[in-house]
């Protein structure tokens, strides 16, 4: 307990110092919220239509929102409880694989990192992916060293829940593979381990092959770039190095014939930091998918590549490490606080939907009709619905609740354009810069207010475009 305490009470200080400066909610945040209220027929009905990938998520949300009322702290407190349990379960396994030094750096190291400050703010399900795949992790070091059909079957059960929260999460068995290769623990364990793994990715496949017919959803995630390509192989590199020190490898005496046997922090760490990404990067090369977010696990095995790091360091220098690790936490929390500061500022991140709600209810007291280009922008009315509270939806044929989906089913081209028409005042809800139409409908709505209105006020906030218009013809 006490060498958990540390991460986790650290993971904590940041998470909440996050989720209570901000009050803004960011747009995938917004469908989280939109999901959460719906009762759990209508969730599955939306999952079966649109967004299945998250629908494990919603529905525990569901359960959250019950039991705990339906505030922002209550929408992210379990990303921050995940990020603890994450940094608690990364120290436990450091120390069974190099030392109680090496967990405590390596649970210390993983809240510090910026990627995983932001997200364990945010209430959405990444965190929580985070958490059990460090489950995972901590129970297959734990299962090659002990082999029991329990520390197998939780294994499985981890993998299995990370990948029904977020099926790119199977990117750790796969990276749990190269550790099996790596290692060859003899012929019981990679029975033991294929079972675990075989188990968990066929009890996951039904959500990927479904998922496969809502592609369209991620159809947004740009082609990779040089700065994406570039982030990955530092974050690699880095890994690798730290891999090369005497914490992260056994001493060449130690093999799998003992009692208890060994495997390296080097094998278990370097493939769960190195595989998710260089295996993502590698699919987006034929479909733009990678976002880090998806592998956001991958930082599990760079912290405990980076605790064996730190281990190595007050070796070195002969200071002890209690002495150490408190002075390079405090160093690397101020050298980070610009980046920890801007994390926590509405201007760390955009589509902030109850700003833009705020701005439609200072506009819709002259207003009778509201349009959303694109319509994945009527997010905004979906969250805050009493800030339009008077505005006719000119464009919605059905609701998302009626239709099974996150956003609704916008009307025809002809409805909506004599909608349009019959309205004197409208308020348009849309993204900063050049308004772009990108399908039929919301091209037909700009047509529309370009032949009939005149703009009469415009204001764009943190992300988020809101316009007046005014019938002249």
């Amino acid at each position: 307990m006490v060498l958990c305490a540390g991460p986790a009470a650290l993971a904590l200080v940041l998470g909440l110092w996050g989720i209570t400066r901000e009050h803004s909610m960011w747009r995938d945040e917004a469908a989280t919220w939109q999901a959460a209220h719906r009762s759990l027929a209508e969730i599955r009905h939306m999952v079966d239509h649109v967004d299945v990938v998250h629908g494990v998520y919603y529905t525990v949300m569901h359960g959250v929102f019950a039991l705990f009322g339906d505030s922002l702290i209550t929408l992210r407190l379990p990303s921050v409880l995940a990020t603890a349990a994450a940094c608690a379960l990364t120290a436990l396994a450091g120390a069974r694989l190099s030392g109680r030094w090496v967990g405590i750096g390596a649970g210390l190291a993983l809240p510090v990192v910026p990627a995983v400050q932001e997200y364990a703010q945010e209430g959405r399900s990444y965190a929580l992916v985070l958490a059990f795949v460090a489950l995972a992790t901590w129970l297959l070091v734990s299962a090659l060293e002990q082999p029991s059909c329990r520390r197998w079957v939780g294994y499985a059960a981890a993998l299995l829940i990370a990948a029904l929260l977020n099926w790119f999460s199977l990117f750790a068995p796969a990276a749990h593979a190269v550790t099996m290769v790596w290692t060859r623990p003899g012929r019981a364990r990679s029975i033991g381990w294929a079972l675990a793994a075989t188990g968990a990715v066929a009890g996951a496949l039904p959500v990927v092959l479904i998922s496969r017919a809502q592609a369209e959803q991620v159809s947004w995630i740009k082609p990779l770039g040089w700065s994406t390509v570039l982030g990955v192989v530092i974050t690699v590199t880095i890994g690798a190095l730290c891999a090369r020190t005497p914490h992260a490898r056994l001493p060449k005496n130690l093999r799998w014939d003992g009692p208890h046997p060994r495997v390296s922090l080097a094998a278990v760490a370097l493939p769960l930091c190195a595989v998710p990404q260089i295996g993502l990067a590698a699919v987006s090369l034929v479909k733009p998918l990678y976002i880090t977010r998806y592998v956001l696990f991958a930082y599990l095995g760079l912290a405990l590549l980076i605790g064996a790091l730190l281990a190595t360091i007050t070796v070195r220098i002969r200071k002890h490490p209690r002495l150490l690790l408190p002075a390079i936490l405090a160093v690397s929390l101020l050298a980070l606080f610009p980046t920890e500061l801007r994390l926590r500022t509405a201007q760390s991140r955009v589509d902030d939907v109850l700003t833009a709600a705020s701005l439609v209810a200072h506009a819709r007291q002259t207003a009778d009709g509201v349009l959303y280009i694109p319509a994945a922008r009527r997010d905004t009315a979906l969250v805050s619905p009493h800030e339009f509270a008077g505005l006719r939806d000119l464009a919605l044929a059905q609701s998302p609740v009626e239709s099974g989906t996150l956003k609704g089913i916008e009307a025809g081209l002809n409805d909506i354009t004599r909608a349009i028409r019959s309205a004197q005042r409208i308020v348009l809800v849309t993204d900063p810069g050049l308004l772009q139409a990108d399908s039929t409908r919301d091209r037909a709505k700009q047509r529309a207010l370009a032949e009939h209105f005149a703009l009469r006020s415009d204001r764009i906030e943190r992300g988020r475009r809101v316009s007046v218009y005014e019938r002249v013809k």
